[in-house]
């Protein structure tokens, strides 16, 4: 029997099919093998449709029932992660009245920003967590404002993986982690925010029912089935946006534990029982996928860096090099400070960990006569590797008490540099762990059914390496002194 998890991301659908006795993965397959697009009509807009979201995943099923030679019979519950703080509309007649407002689209970010003077800092960060910023309910706003004719035809609003979970049951609901993405969550009272409908004029019938998180939350109707490949009846076990559910892969619940990764951006999506929130214009908080009404009230606290990996990229598409290994290895010839040579790597837009200020990417005290690619190479992992651990310098003025973090085996975790240098200067460990969101979201069915520590065990047995924080730490020290000065005299010009 087995588990089937499905990553909706704004680039693929990725499928992913577990074992339900021992959680280990046998599949994944990604739809479609190219990236998907996005329509941008206008500067700062990004849609997608979500009915391609949906072919996408029926497609997904179909292969992965096909190379591993099974059927549907086979798979007995499905867990679903999705990209966050999307938009999606349907009408009464459960047709999608639009194409979506994905994660990055920005158009509601003024919208956003009246918002919080309107209702105010205080009464924002202390109920919400957050400030409205560009998150669902802003998006929301902005259909109201500027589609009216549109808006008066909604008969809910989703997220993205409340759009899947429908598709596959003609059962329109969500979760209290999903609202709080959308900033629809009053934390204080625990049930959805008053003060949010009330600033916007949205009418509460428009939110879908609220379900738990780890729960059947609904079952393949006969149409789902015909459409996806599955047997009707078939639970939906699982349902968590993309941060929460990369968190999730890799065993993050409890405070003190953090997940990282560290693609083309950055993330720290921290865990914390404290509502306290000293830093909302420059990290965000949602309800984690074990918070619990009443009980267990953890947040996942996210520091998202925009230049990170693509800086790292940057230097491969750039230099006279083959591939990420081969940087790797000649950054490695390079001691730790990389000769004075320093690289600010947020050239990909305006970092709201550093208020939302675009300083772009600088390549600081390069000598031509003294300096070569391999300084590049390592000035370009430690100044990436410094903005997490600036990152997470935030954090923990925010509340964060780090105990472990853990990251997959992807991208720039893979360097020993870069992986080395955050465990030294934070002075934890950093487990690195085999998993995806596709399979975390599989094997977060087993929590459901046979609670938290079945899916221990799971990932338990996808544990590959530690790095462990050395005790002389003043090379390390030195150089992340030099590169937070440079980044100062940059800031404040």
């Amino acid at each position: 029997m087995y588990y089937l998890g499905v990553d909706v991301g704004s680039s693929s659908i990725k499928i992913a099919l577990v074992e339900k006795l021992t959680g280990k993965s046998v599949g994944v397959v990604q739809e479609p093998s190219e990236e998907m697009g996005m329509h941008s009509l206008k500067k700062g807009w990004a849609e997608q449709q979500p009915e391609d979201w949906w072919n996408y995943v029926c497609n997904g099923i179909d292969h992965i029932k096909k190379t591993q030679g099974i059927s549907a019979k086979d798979i007995v519950g499905v867990g679903i992660a999705y990209q966050m703080h999307g938009l999606v509309l349907i009408d009464s007649n459960g047709n999608s009245l639009r194409k979506a407002i994905i994660w990055c689209d920005s158009r509601a970010v003024e919208i956003g920003k009246k918002a919080y003077e309107a209702i105010g800092k205080e009464k924002c960060d202390t109920k919400l967590l957050n400030a409205p910023g560009n998150f669902t309910a802003s998006k929301l706003a902005w259909i109201k404002e500027n589609e009216p004719e549109r808006y008066q035809k909604v008969y809910k609003f989703m997220l993205p993986g409340d759009y899947i979970a429908y598709r596959f049951s003609n059962t329109v609901n969500t979760t209290i982690s999903g609202l709080s993405e959308g900033i629809f969550w009053d934390f204080t009272t625990d049930q959805i925010s008053d003060m949010v409908l009330n600033h916007y004029g949205f009418e509460s019938d428009m939110i879908p029912e609220i379900v738990d998180t780890f729960s059947i939350q609904c079952a393949v109707s006969d149409e789902g089935a015909r459409q996806s490949g599955l047997e009707a009846g078939t639970p939906i076990l699982y349902r968590a946006g993309d941060q929460p559910n990369n968190a999730l892969a890799l065993n993050v619940f409890q405070p003190g534990e953090v997940a990282a990764s560290a693609g083309t951006s950055g993330v720290m999506y921290a865990i914390t029982n404290s509502l306290s929130v000293k830093e909302a214009s420059r990290l965000n908080n949602f309800a984690h996928v074990n918070y619990r009404v009443g009980k267990e009230k953890n947040i996942g606290k996210l520091l998202c860096i925009n230049g990170a990996g693509i800086q790292y990229r940057w230097l491969l598409n750039n230099l006279a090099v083959s591939s990420y290994e081969e940087m790797n290895q000649l950054a490695a010839e390079v001691e730790v400070g990389s000769d004075g040579v320093c690289v600010i790597p947020f050239g990909n837009g305006a970092e709201r960990m550093l208020n939302n200020s675009d300083v772009g990417t600088h390549i600081i005290n390069l000598n031509l006569n003294m300096h070569a690619r391999s300084h590049l190479c390592r000035a370009a992992l430690e100044g990436i590797a410094f903005s997490f651990v600036y990152g997470m310098d935030i954090m923990q003025a925010d509340g964060v008490d780090p105990k472990i973090i853990r990251a997959g085996n992807d991208n720039l975790f893979r360097s020993e540099i870069f992986s080395n240098t955050i465990a030294n200067l934070l002075d934890k460990e950093i487990e690195i762990y085999e998993t995806t969101g596709a399979i975390g979201a599989g094997r977060a069915c087993v929590i459901t059914e046979m609670g938290y520590e079945a899916f221990s065990e799971y990932i338990g047995h996808d544990h590959l390496k530690t790095f462990t924080p050395i005790q002389n730490k003043a090379q390390y020290q030195k150089a992340y002194g030099n590169w937070k000065k440079e980044l100062n005299v940059i800031i404040n010009n």
